[in-house]
């Protein structure tokens, strides 16, 4: 289940009453989170912990793998970033989130499974969708194009691929434009990227995935300075999550670890960094003490539902 929830960019006790009126208008373009989860989402197959029977046993509600839908009122149009396992739900909330029925596109930042197989929903068996813009990086092209069943897509025009250019902004609408950048990730089959999404008051950072903040050749910290929103890759929170793996295996900047790098930023700062893509494991997907301090440090954490004017 969704629970549409509207809040301004940033929240700060620091804040002018002009910045917060400001913060707290409406808008008519707008973020709406539509999964917060790693690519496995919550719960994750073959969970039998305590965690996940909390889903089975109907005490918590399932959290979808990450997307985010962006829309621009003004033009009737949606995109999502990301096509996930969880495709159906999210497509759906997109469309009731935005009041149109409209999908001008979809981005993909990796060959991940929880971050292009919702694809198939686009084919033939499913929608029998007509040559939906799907943005992806060249490599990612050349996967999808070049293997079944992804290339079925391609052929039967249930897709047309639009290759993007790393660090190049292509313009959605007269209000919003998107601008894909490589982050180091495994890229066993396509590249990585995140985005900067720019509406022409706000900018927002997206990266759900990256292997360390370090390897970047980017400071995050300075990526952070200039936009209003960071939705930053929290995929474990430390490196005791996953006991018997060896979780070099899978780098991810551990939540610990973002959290002593970014303890020195000023407050604002602080609170344009929002958490997202928590494995099933990791206690900031459900309402935990490590949740409520990590909100206490002056970080945030995504939820479902969230929507973020632009």
């Amino acid at each position: 289940m969704f629970r549409l929830i509207i809040i301004p960019l940033l929240l700060l006790a620091a804040c002018t009453e002009k910045q917060k009126a400001q913060e707290s208008s409406e808008s008519d373009q707008f973020i709406t989170i539509l999964g917060i989860g790693q690519d496995a989402g919550f719960p994750q197959a073959d969970c039998l912990k305590e965690h996940c029977r909390q889903f089975w046993n109907g005490s918590i509600e399932k959290r979808h793998v990450v997307s985010l839908g962006l829309t621009d009122q003004s033009t009737g149009q949606n995109w999502m970033f990301e096509a996930t396992p969880d495709f159906t739900d999210q497509l759906y909330h997109l469309k009731t989130s935005s009041g149109s029925d409209d999908l001008s596109g979809i981005f993909l930042t990796h060959a991940h499974i929880g971050h292009y197989t919702g694809l198939m929903y686009l084919g033939h068996e499913v929608m029998g969708a007509n040559e939906v813009p799907v943005y992806a990086m060249p490599r990612m092209k050349s996967y999808l194009e070049n293997n079944g069943p992804w290339s079925q897509l391609v052929r039967m025009n249930n897709i047309s691929i639009q290759q993007l250019q790393a660090d190049s902004s292509i313009k959605l609408s007269p209000n919003l434009t998107v601008e894909p950048f490589l982050v180091p990730h495994r890229d066993e089959y396509s590249e990585t990227v995140g985005y900067r999404i720019e509406s022409t008051n706000k900018k927002v950072l997206f990266i759900p995935d990256i292997n360390k903040w370090h390897v970047w050749e980017r400071d995050i910290k300075e990526e952070i300075a200039k936009v209003d929103l960071a939705l930053l890759d929290a995929t474990f929170y430390d490196s005791g999550e996953l006991p018997g793996r060896n979780m070099s295996d899978i780098p991810h900047p551990y939540v610990e670890e973002s959290l002593a790098l970014f303890k020195s930023l000023p407050a604002l700062e602080k609170s344009k960094v929002m958490f997202i893509h928590f494995n099933h494991t990791n206690p900031l997907i459900l309402d935990t003490p490590e949740r409520r301090e990590v909100e206490g440090l002056g970080f945030r954490v995504a939820s479902e539902g969230l929507k973020i004017p632009l």
